[in-house]
């Protein structure tokens, strides 16, 4: 009995390994120039052992993307135990600027993923990606709505509003993903640094 745990435990931490494996190498290389070897050797696992867990290489974006999707949850829960939501969003913004290096060197993890199964004729996976950009979405424009913003008529910000959570988030995400494509582009990380000093003077002029 007791070796049959340790075996799905070796299991179970094995696919753990190739899933952040997967995740790191797809955001460095990108999935066209990324083999099941490339993944296999950064999570020092036989290459064989691979099929094993996943049969494909889609089945191997799904798991980054799961992936992301963890890192994501774990980011925004530590970020909830801030008792202000505009805290919450300029700590998200600095966690940001403090990836300044591989911003430039390797964009956004999931919006250069986004993009590279966005031109996939099959169409598969795109939403998938996409889903994961829209969980950042809901998180922030939940911030937000927790500021209680004052729309321009001094009523509570409704759908036509410039302070609508919605739009809001929305703001903040593609100002991120604007600065991770322009550092990138540019292998410049101070476009990081420069850009999320706009969005933190932006967020503290919010009202």
């Amino acid at each position: 009995m007791t070796n049959s745990v340790d075996r799905r435990a070796r299991a179970s931490q094995k696919r753990q390994r190739l899933m952040a494996a997967a995740a790191r190498v797809l955001h460095e290389q990108g999935i066209e120039r990324t083999t099941l070897a490339d993944i296999a050797r950064e999570a020092d696992v036989p290459v064989g052992n691979v099929y094993y867990y996943f049969k494909t290489k889609d089945e191997l974006v799904q798991a980054a993307l799961s992936e992301h999707t963890a890192h994501l949850d774990e980011l925004t829960d530590r970020l909830d135990r801030l008792s202000d939501p505009r805290d919450r969003l300029k700590a998200l913004v600095r966690g940001w600027v403090e990836q300044r290096d591989v911003a430039a060197r390797y964009g956004c993890p999931t919006g250069t993923l986004a993009a590279e199964l966005g031109k996939r004729t099959d169409g598969t996976l795109d939403a998938e990606a996409g889903a994961v950009i829209r969980r950042l979405l809901d998180w922030a424009a939940r911030q937000f709505r927790e500021m209680r913003l004052s729309g321009a008529n001094g009523s509570s910000a409704g759908a036509d509003d410039p302070y609508d959570p919605d739009d809001l988030a929305l703001t903040l995400v593609a100002g991120y993903q604007g600065m991770s494509l322009m550092a990138n582009a540019l292998r410049d990380p101070d476009v990081m640094t420069r850009e999320g000093t706009r969005l933190l003077d932006w967020l503290d002029s919010l009202q």
